[in-house]
């Protein structure tokens, strides 16, 4: 147990869903004042006459969970959404209790789970980093040591007298994590949390953590980036269905994350989308769905609203399987005006034309928003891209050994005549 950071053994978190009985009648805000105003007796004996009783049912976000963690490692935790990542990251920073099970971890733990998650909105930057400090356990002197290396990474020097609430959420990240990762805690923890900031501070974050695992610290790392993944962590734990699959190699779990997932992948006929209330969307067909590298890629898609709905940024993107994006198209840069009219579809054919990528998954997703929904990410579909030249199959974590694209080229052997 010396060298251990965090052992958890038969972690489970259970949470109770509350669910309508089936031809129970809706509740409006209304119907809720004047039954209190009657008296909530009385409501509450009325609610069980009229059905408007619920149904209760366990759900076990963790169960039977097991792991070893040694000081100094750097694990990813991956998984699909629903697996179980944050709440696991929320049971280890003891924001929340586990149901069943116990944990060990050694010495402090600084947690950076969501966008504010610590800061007291109506302190100045200052005052809150003073305060994550003593939360922390750490002296004044401790924290008035590191607090110019604080804000000289968060980047935040002229706005440290302002409280955090007027913040955007990118300066909140960045002074979060700069609190969280220069107060010498033993063990950190990040969530996605990172996506918000832009790409150079997460490069800088990146290299922040690697230093702190230098320093012998253990570090915890959720994220859906595989590319950063496998750049910053040693090892790995893989969570399907709130349980551990495997832990290991970072690569071998990428690897495997990558195959169930495309295992588990629905036909691409059959993808909906619900947008908002009113606007849904669905992928009609991506043709092919297993392109040789060179071929055209078609994408239609169709839009359905139930009332006038204008969409703006509406952009194509195509990543990596290890979440990298390397290429877009940008709908907004034609004339066109995208309207989806109420009983009338918008159809959307877009066609990619000599699709010169490396044999390899990738994924297909959608940016788009309107006058209700601003800016939403959808993932639209898988990719499998084969070679020309049959060379066979390779795993997805070694696509970054040849890149993405495959090159046109022409090469032109030249003779050269030596003179006597």
């Amino acid at each position: 147990m010396s060298n251990t950071a965090i052992r958890a053994e038969n972690l489970g978190k259970r949470y109770i869903l509350n669910h309508r009985q089936e031809g129970q009648q809706y509740m409006a805000l209304r119907d809720v004042v004047a039954n209190n105003v009657k008296g909530w007796s009385g409501r509450l004996k009325r609610s069980k006459l009229k059905g408007h009783s619920l149904k209760t049912e366990d759900f076990w976000a963790l169960q039977d969970v097991s792991f070893e963690i040694k000081q100094g490692d750097r694990v990813g935790i991956i998984g699909r959404n629903g697996a179980g990542k944050s709440t696991l990251l929320k049971v280890l920073s003891r924001i929340t209790e586990p149901t069943t099970g116990r944990i060990c971890i050694k010495g402090r733990v600084a947690s950076l789970l969501e966008v504010g998650t610590g800061f007291h909105p109506e302190l100045t930057g200052r005052e809150n980093i003073y305060l994550n400090g003593a939360i922390l356990g750490m002296s004044k002197v401790e924290i008035t040591r590191k607090f110019d290396e604080i804000v000289a990474f968060a980047e935040v020097e002229k706005f440290l007298d302002t409280p955090v609430k007027r913040y955007s959420s990118g300066m909140y990240v960045r002074l979060a994590f700069a609190v969280a990762a220069h107060l010498e805690p033993e063990v950190l923890i990040i969530d996605e949390v990172l996506a918000v900031g832009d790409a150079s501070f997460q490069k800088k974050c990146l290299g922040k953590m690697e230093d702190v695992s230098r320093e012998g610290r253990t570090v915890l790392f959720v994220s859906h980036n595989m590319a950063a993944l496998q750049t910053l962590c040693n090892q790995a734990i893989f969570l399907k269905g709130g349980r551990v699959i495997s832990q290991g190699n970072t690569s071998e779990q990428i690897y495997r994350y990558l195959n169930e997932s495309s295992a588990q992948a629905i036909d691409s006929s059959e993808n909906a989308f619900k947008i908002d209330q009113g606007l849904s969307l669905s992928l009609l067909k991506l043709q092919p769905s297993i392109l040789r590298s060179g071929e055209d890629l078609i994408v239609h898609l169709i839009f359905s609203s139930v009332q006038r709905s204008r969409l703006s940024d509406l952009c194509l993107l195509l990543y990596s399987a290890m979440g990298v994006r390397i290429g877009v198209i940008d709908m907004r840069k034609s004339d066109t005006e995208y309207i989806v009219w109420p009983n009338k579809d918008l159809e959307i054919r877009v066609s990619v034309k000599g699709l010169n990528l490396v044999e390899g998954e990738y994924k297909i997703g959608l940016f788009v928003s309107n006058e209700v929904t601003r800016k939403q990410f959808l993932d639209l579909a898988d990719l499998t891209v084969t070679n020309n030249q049959s060379e066979g199959d390779i795993p997805p974590y070694a696509q970054k050994n040849r890149g993405f694209l495959e090159l046109n080229f022409e090469v032109s052997k030249l003779s050269l005549n030596l003179k006597k």
